[in-house]
């Protein structure tokens, strides 16, 4: 099943945009999903497993280095937004 993940990171620190594109950086490493950057969220889309791995990877990734951020996604199973 394909799904449609909508993430924004929200770091809770002044020097905001380098965890943002650290996030983008990390989430873009893994193979077979369709990536895409805009503005305010980054759309991961793929296979339901692999997608959602690879954002929960990221945000633990991410929390290891950046530690404190919030992190708000829109999951649509089913929906091929790319």
């Amino acid at each position: 099943m394909q799904v449609t993940i909508d993430i924004s990171m929200y770091p809770n620190r002044e020097e905001f945009i380098p965890p943002i594109d650290g996030f983008i950086e990390k989430v873009n490493r893994f193979e077979h999903l369709k990536i895409t950057t805009f503005p305010t969220s980054t759309v991961v889309q793929g296979e339901y497993e692999h997608a959602m791995k690879a954002v929960q990877d990221t945000i633990s990734a991410c929390h290891h280095e950046y530690n404190m951020a919030v992190y708000v996604a829109k999951i649509i199973p089913g929906y091929e937004a790319l």
